[in-house]
């Protein structure tokens, strides 16, 4: 992590902010994507590359110290939109604080994104559901125990933290990505903590609030960007069925091999979506 000459986070998202506009000479990204685990490898194909920066060197950003989560950010061309490409993040369960979490996405919304896509691999807690589908995340349960806008109030300028989070995933940009894929379903994401998988009793529960999807990351996330006024479109990939559903054993190799025979066809969802915004 760069050294940084605030600790407020508001502030250290706008220096973040700064640094990604001189390092990519780009002056205003619209749209920026988090690719999570198992989505590395689409990066490549949403469009032309135009600056690569280590994520540790950008103010306040953390090295992801999970296999498949690149710490990398890229400054992209995809149709008419400059977009900036996170590729990894960082999570609770590493040791991060919520404020830590989400900085990325305050840098990003900072250096001008509107749209927000929030991308990750999830357990998959409906049968029918099969390793490579692609879920566009209808809403969530947060249950971190955690929010990103608990501690210093926001500065003058910014929303108060009394977010409201009844449109938290644009209905507008669910039906604009089943423009692309009618077959598209939709779901419910329960955000845990991690990094251990849930087990039997906790899926039945988890299914019981109404969740069709269970990952260790995107809530906080998605909170943030909200909070700042973007609008945010989520994608989880099922990359294994849940504890309890599955008839074998969890494992995070299992996560990215998923993702990487999902690549091409995941980054051509997100690159025509992004297009047609």
């Amino acid at each position: 992590m760069t050294t940084t000459s605030t600790s407020d986070p508001y502030d250290l998202a706008r220096e973040a902010a700064l640094e990604i506009g001189r390092r990519t000479g780009v002056a205003s990204h619209d749209v920026a994507i988090v690719l999570g685990s198992g989505w590395q490898d689409a990066a490549a194909s949403l469009g032309t590359t135009r600056a690569v920066i280590a994520s540790q060197e950008i103010p306040g950003f953390a090295a992801p110290s999970v296999p498949g989560h690149h710490g990398e950010i890229r400054s992209m061309r995809v149709g008419d939109h400059d977009v900036l490409v996170l590729l990894g993040r960082v999570h609770l369960y590493e040791g991060r604080t919520p404020a830590e979490v989400v900085h990325p996405i305050r840098a990003v919304v900072g250096a001008g994104a509107t749209t927000v896509v929030l991308t990750n691999a999830a357990g998959g807690l409906d049968p029918a559901m099969r390793p490579g589908d692609a879920v566009l995340v209808r809403d969530h349960l947060n249950l971190t125990a955690a929010s990103p806008l608990s501690g210093p109030a926001p500065p003058a300028g910014t929303a108060p933290r009394f977010a409201d989070l009844t449109d938290l995933y644009a209905a507008r940009l669910r039906s604009l990505a089943r423009s692309v894929d009618p077959a598209l379903r939709d779901g419910v994401y329960a955000g845990l903590v991690g990094p251990h998988y849930e087990t039997p009793a906790e899926v039945a529960m988890l299914r019981g609030l109404g969740a069709d999807l269970v990952g260790m990351s995107t809530v906080l996330e998605a909170i943030a960007a909200r909070h700042l006024g973007a609008a945010v479109l989520g994608i989880s990939l099922v990359t294994n069925l849940a504890a309890g559903v599955s008839p074998t054993p969890l494992d995070h190799a299992e996560v990215l091999a998923a993702g990487a025979a999902a690549a091409p066809r995941l980054a051509s969802l997100v690159g025509a979506v992004v297009t047609r915004l």
